[in-house]
C-alpha cells in the first residue's frame, strides 16, 4: 500500500494524469465523484432556465442559438456523466442523489430569469464564470476529467461569445431595452461572483483539491480573474456593475471589489433559493418521464445481443 501510495503521489507531483485503471486513495476517488458529478448535475439542471425561454425567444435566429446552446449543455452533462462512471459509480445513482438532495449543483442555477436578457446575461457572466472555474480543469491531475473538459471549455467559450453579442445588440436597440440588460446584470452580478464558492478560509475542500491538482487555482483567485476580465467588457457594452466598491488598484494591478453575500450563498445552497424546488421537481419529473425509454433501450440491447450469440 505504501509503495502504491508513493506512485501516485510521484505521479500527481510530474503533472502526470491518473487513469482509471491506476491505483488512487479512496479520498481521492471520492473528491473526484463529488467535484464532477456536480459539474455534470451543473450542466444539466442549467438547461432550465434558457431552456424556458425557447419558446418565447423574439426571432428565429435566437431561438436557433438558444436551441443548440441548450442541446450543448446536454452533451456536457453526458461527457461528465460518463467521466463519473469511470471512478465505479453508476449514472441513475448519481441522478438520484441530485433528486434526493445527496449532491449539490451550482447555486447560480436557483434564480429566476424573467426577462430575455437574462438570456445574454447568462450567457456573459455565468458562461464566462464557468470559463474561468473550468480552463483550468483541462489540466486537471484526473484523466478523463480533464478530456472531457476541452470539449466542454471550448463551447462554453462560444456560448459567452454568443450571450456577449445578443447584449451588444440590446445595448445598440430602444431605451427599453438598455434598462432591460442592466436590470438583469444588477440581478446576475453578485450570484456570478459566488459561483467560485465561498471564501478561501471558508472552503474545506480546497486545500486538499490542490494538493492532488485536482484544482489549480483556489475560489478567491479564481475570482478575482474573473472581476479582472469583466470590468472592460462591462465598460465596452455601456453597463454599470452594481458594486460601489469596484474600482482598479494600482497597487496590486487588480480591480479591488466588495464583498458578496455569503449567507445568501448558504441559504441557497441549503435549498432555500428562489428556484431551487422547481429547478429538481423538473429534473425529476423529466427521470420519471423517461423510465419507459431507458427500459426500452436496455430490452433492445438484450435483444440485439441474444440476436448476435
Amino acid at each position: 500500500m505504501d509503495e502504491l501510495l508513493e506512485h501516485f503521489e510521484r505521479t500527481v507531483e510530474r503533472d502526470q494524469r491518473i487513469e482509471p485503471r491506476d491505483w488512487m486513495p479512496e479520498g481521492y476517488r471520492k473528491t473526484l465523484i463529488r467535484q464532477i458529478a456536480q459539474h455534470a448535475h451543473s450542466e444539466i439542471i442549467g438547461m432550465q432556465p434558457e431552456g424556458a425561454w425557447i419558446t418565447r425567444a423574439p426571432s428565429l435566429r435566437r431561438k436557433a442559438i438558444l436551441l443548440a446552446k441548450v442541446q450543448d449543455e446536454a452533451g456536457h452533462g453526458l461527457y461528465l456523466y460518463a467521466a463519473t462512471e469511470t471512478l465505479g459509480v453508476d449514472r441513475s445513482e448519481l441522478t438520484e442523489n441530485l433528486i434526493e438532495g445527496k449532491q449539490k449543483y451550482s447555486s447560480i442555477f436557483n434564480y429566476p430569469t424573467p426577462s430575455f436578457a437574462d438570456v445574454g446575461v447568462i450567457g456573459w457572466l455565468v458562461d464566462g464564470a464557468a470559463i474561468c472555474n473550468q480552463v483550468p480543469l483541462c489540466r486537471t491531475s484526473y484523466g478523463p476529467y480533464a478530456r472531457a473538459m476541452i470539449r466542454v471549455c471550448k463551447e462554453e467559450s462560444f456560448h459567452q461569445r454568443q450571450g456577449y453579442e445578443l447584449l451588444m445588440t440590446m445595448m445598440r436597440g430602444s431605451k427599453a431595452q438598455r434598462e432591460m440588460v442592466q436590470d438583469s446584470v444588477n440581478r446576475w452580478w453578485w450570484p456570478s461572483l459566488m459561483m467560485f464558492g465561498p471564501p478561501d478560509g471558508d472552503s474545506p475542500n480546497t486545500a486538499r483539491s490542490m494538493a492532488w491538482r485536482i484544482k489549480r487555482h483556489t475560489n478567491d483567485e479564481l475570482r478575482q480573474k474573473f472581476v479582472d476580465m469583466s470590468v472592460p467588457q462591462a465598460e465596452k457594452l455601456g453597463v454599470t456593475l452594481p458594486d460601489p466598491e469596484l474600482k482598479w488598484n494600482a497597487e496590486r494591478e487588480h480591480y479591488d471589489f466588495g464583498e458578496p453575500d455569503w449567507a445568501e450563498l448558504k441559504r441557497v445552497i441549503s435549498g432555500d433559493g428562489a428556484c431551487n424546488a422547481e429547478r429538481v421537481e423538473h429534473r425529476r419529473r423529466a427521470h420519471e418521464d423517461g423510465a419507459w425509454v431507458r427500459e426500452a433501450a436496455l430490452a433492445h440491447a438484450a435483444k440485439k445481443k441474444g440476436v448476435a450469440a
